[in-house]
């Protein structure tokens, strides 16, 4: 675990502390944003407090949401290994309370009484605590009980968070079939689904209809359905399974459809963004809530019958409070509130028009040249790379060099061939534990494209990491750095080199970096691609397709592009046929 997840679980576990012990709400949500900014920051906390002992308190004072204090325990953590106020606060909450904390439905104030009332200090505790005497606190009641045991039953079979590319389907399964219903008005799924978080809690869907009792009993009954947690009037909760036994819930809610843009806006949050909006709001002498913006600043004004100043669209939400649109992927609090984001148009599916990183027979991969390459023509695409393994994978058939240049005669044969498209001979050569490449300069030369990327070796230490990615990235015949950090999204973290010199050397080199969109990978991950546009770097957004279905894995690396704001020109894969193909002649 790097430096930066380490802290910032410190972090989360003092909030959560805090929440255990009634603390003031503002040093809790304090807490819970200096974790969240050191999950985003690509600087590496450890070399920053290092490098610099003296200055670390003010350099780490930059990053916005970190202030004096938090500062100070950073360096703490750093300097010793522990943070004085963490230990002190671990001492008066039994560590147990955080794994009862993390059951939906029981928070802070229940996890409290559980804890002083029946002596409940850990998830066995609660399991094996009758139903009577839960139910016997304040508040409890026979329901919640229940509840807290369906949610106690559905996380062990569940897990973690799901990855996007498995949750993503499950909702628009869920969603077209709600979008054929008669009297359906409007129907999209929200949440963080709707952001394009690398992994989802749970699929919110919001609709508007004429008939919501049709909409309830087909969300209700649907085959995928296995158990129904809540039916009511505007929200239904249920237990979804799919072909591949993933379980998920799924909260329905049914929404005025003159309300649709403000319910949309509320219940794609995020929480720290709708905070954000509603204090400007507020600054503006207006209210904002689910049902739209009001003019002043009393509660629930619809109640009164107040008509909304906007609440029919988002964009007129925004408008309306003379802000430029947010696309939902940006809804973070990060930056879309200053003065970086100015309303641009984010790159989108259509904007995509070649892929630079797939896979062939040749390797791993299901299809042929020709195969991949209509595929590819298909989906409008002007140019395709094929970039299969080199000799150090041989779990992935990776080529020698002898199969390697007969493979290049092949790609070469294939192109004159299929007309509308150009199919370029790569290969995707592995960066070795030194930094050298698997084939030498010379065969090198004879690529029209080279994707460089870590395989194994995943674990080294981030100095060593640093400089081994550094040497691929200033070599010559090197245009791409493939899935740079050879995460694997909630498995494998891969490697945690010093980003910022890696931007730096990237532009330096004119040597691109991959966003590869395979949802298992998503790497360069969101925080760390928003530093490099912000560095200037190019990015590639690439499949790494094995097979027809995976080049749909393209709107995953779309979607995290947008989170990090990207604009289509930072992206080579948008660029016109000639540009492209001068730019890779470039390094030849």
């Amino acid at each position: 675990m790097s430096a930066n997840a380490q802290v910032a679980e410190v972090f989360d576990q003092m909030a959560a502390a805090l929440e255990l012990l009634g603390a003031n709400r503002f040093r809790v949500n304090a807490h819970e944003k200096v974790a969240r900014v050191l999950r985003d920051l690509t600087d590496d906390v450890r070399a920053v407090v290092e490098e610099n002992p003296p200055a670390a308190v003010a350099r780490l004072r930059s990053f916005d949401g970190i202030g004096e204090s938090s500062a100070k325990k950073i360096c703490e953590w750093v300097e010793t290994g522990s943070v004085p106020e963490h230990q002190k606060l671990l001492s008066q909450v039994p560590l147990g309370l955080f794994e009862v904390l993390a059951i939906p439905g029981v928070g802070p104030k229940a996890a409290k009484l559980m804890w002083e009332e029946l002596g409940i200090e850990s998830l066995e505790d609660l399991k094996t605590t009758s139903d009577e005497a839960l139910s016997s606190l304040p508040r409890m009641g026979k329901k919640s009980v229940e509840k807290i045991r369906q949610a106690i039953d559905f996380s062990e079979k569940s897990g973690d968070r799901v990855p996007l590319g498995v949750a993503r389907p499950m909702a628009q399964k869920l969603v077209a079939e709600l979008s054929k219903l008669d009297g359906m008005q409007q129907v999209d799924f929200a949440g963080s689904l709707r952001r394009g978080k690398e992994t989802i809690g749970d699929i919110d869907i919001l609709v508007a209809t004429t008939d919501a009792e049709a909409v309830r009993e087909a969300f209700c009954s649907h085959p995928d359905v296995t158990q129904v947690l809540a039916r009511g009037e505007t929200k239904c909760s249920v237990r979804l399974e799919n072909e591949r036994g993933v379980v998920m819930q799924a909260d329905l809610r049914i929404v005025p459809e003159e309300a649709w843009g403000a319910a949309l806006m509320y219940f794609t949050g995020s929480k720290e963004h709708n905070v954000r909006l509603r204090e400007i709001a507020i600054g503006k002498d207006r209210h904002l809530n689910e049902y739209g913006l009001f003019s002043g600043t009393a509660e629930r004004p619809q109640d009164r019958g107040e008509t909304p100043v906007a609440a029919a669209s988002e964009e007129s939400i925004y408008q309306a409070l003379e802000l430029p649109f947010v696309p939902p992927e940006m809804r973070e609090d990060r930056d879309e509130f200053s003065d970086r984001w100015n309303g641009e148009a984010l790159i989108s599916l259509s904007d995509v028009k070649a892929e630079l990183h797939a896979h062939t027979t040749a390797s791993d991969g299901r299809l042929s040249i020709e195969e991949l390459a209509k595929e590819a023509r298909r989906r409008g695409f002007h140019t395709l790379a094929v970039t299969d393994h080199s000799k150090s994978q041989p779990i992935a058939n990776g080529l020698d060099e002898d199969r390697l240049l007969a493979h290049i005669d092949a790609i070469r044969k294939a192109d004159a061939k299929i007309d509308g498209i150009r199919i370029l001979a790569g290969s995707e050569v592995d960066i070795l534990a030194d930094g050298s490449l698997d084939y030498d300069d010379e065969l090198l030369a004879q690529l029209d494209i080279v994707v460089a990327s870590p395989h194994a070796a995943l674990r080294q230490e981030p100095v060593v990491a640093t400089e081994r990615l550094l040497r691929a990235i200033r070599h010559p015949l090197v245009h791409i750095i493939g899935h740079p950090t050879g995460r694997i999204v909630g498995r494998r973290e891969g490697l945690s080199p010093d980003t910022k010199r890696l931007y730096e050397a990237a532009v330096e080199h004119d040597t691109v970096l991959e966003l590869n969109s395979n949802w298992n990978r998503l790497d360069l991950r969101d925080a760390h691609l928003r530093a490099a546009l912000q560095a200037g770097c190019k990015i590639a957004i690439d499949t790494d397709a094995h097979d027809t279905w995976q080049l749909d894995h393209l709107v995953y690396g779309i979607l995290t592009a947008r989170r990090a704001g990207m604009r289509p020109e930072q992206c080579i894969n948008t660029w016109p046929a000639d540009k492209l193909h001068s730019w890779l002649e470039s390094k030849r």
